[in-house]
């Protein structure tokens, strides 16, 4: 425990560390700004845009061109506890400039729902988006306790069927420290050892959804800093590490929205039907895509390092 404070410390007086912390909070005085924009609940159909090649710049050009799945496979984001869709304003810009065209966030509220309805509220959208675009799968990338959602969603509800890649940002994995001391009921479910992350660490030999996840040495809401990286003997996980970026940082860092955009480019899939008049998560293909790694290879690490 002290080994690991004492690096955290270093972490955080380091010029990286310093820095990182100051971009925390410019980031956090202009999300505050933004806050208000992002109450409004977003409707599906009003996330996901048809596309086509007019008016687009080369790059979502060229993403269209090359993978026409890879850029209409509709994108929902998760954001965290106390917080709404407005902290993705900036990855959700970079996500669009690449050439992803059906983005839609969910707002929810931890004052009054816990990790298990929103999952529930998840598993209705995803029905939703389904529906509304014609495409069998989607992708979820999760800030903090979004993150614990998707992954519910995904391990105990069946969401699997449903989401080809789960991103987590900064989440509580293996729970949180501080989590302990907030007087809600969510917080509690996100603690060390609480039944979620027990329910979280059951087996699931099934399941489909990739994963990557995103996790900082300067994350100050996750304790111990390693919680946040996905380790399940059953999933098919990818954890990056990120140096100096705070936690709030995470949607907006440029390392890791580069990360997001390259791991969704790359649809490595089964193809298979699930339901009768949507389109197959392999009909579309029109280049071959990356071998997927064997199903027995799980928690690999990528590290990011760069400044």
């Amino acid at each position: 425990m002290r080994i690991a404070t004492k690096r955290s410390a270093g972490s955080l007086f380091s010029a990286r560390g310093l820095r990182g912390a100051a971009i925390e909070v410019a980031w956090l005085t202009t999300h505050v700004v933004m806050y208000p924009l992002g109450l409004a609940e977003e409707k599906a159909r009003h996330g996901l845009e048809r596309h086509n090649l007019e008016g687009l710049p080369p790059v979502q050009r060229g993403l269209f061109i090359g993978d026409v799945e890879a850029a209409g496979t509709p994108i929902i984001l998760l954001h965290g506890v106390v917080d709404n869709r407005s902290i993705f304003a900036l990855l959700r810009r970079g996500l669009r400039r690449r050439g992803f065209g059906r983005v839609v966030g969910l707002n929810y509220s931890p004052l009054s729902q816990d990790i298990r309805r929103v999952a529930q509220r998840l598993a209705d959208l995803v029905e939703e988006v389904v529906r509304e675009t014609g495409y069998e799968r989607v992708h979820i990338v999760g800030h903090s306790m979004g993150g614990l959602v998707g992954r519910y969603y995904v391990q105990r509800m069946g969401g699997d069927e449903r989401v080809h890649t789960l991103v987590t940002l900064g989440s509580p994995h293996a729970g949180t420290t501080p989590a302990k001391f907030f007087p809600i009921p969510v917080s509690q479910q996100m603690s060390p050892r609480s039944d979620i992350v027990r329910e979280l660490d059951a087996p699931a030999p099934h399941c489909r959804t990739r994963f990557l996840s995103i996790w900082s040495d300067l994350d100050q809401m996750i304790i111990p800093k390693r919680s946040a990286r996905l380790v399940h003997p059953d999933l098919n996980a990818r954890n990056v590490f990120v140096r100096g970026v705070g936690h709030m940082s995470l949607p907006v860092d440029g390392r890791v929205v580069h990360e997001i955009c390259t791991t969704l480019a790359h649809l490595d899939h089964d193809g298979s039907i699930l339901t009768e008049g949507v389109t197959s998560i392999a009909a579309q293909r029109t280049r071959p895509t990356s071998v997927p790694a064997p199903r027995g290879v799980r928690g690999r690490q990528s590290f990011s390092t760069g400044a």
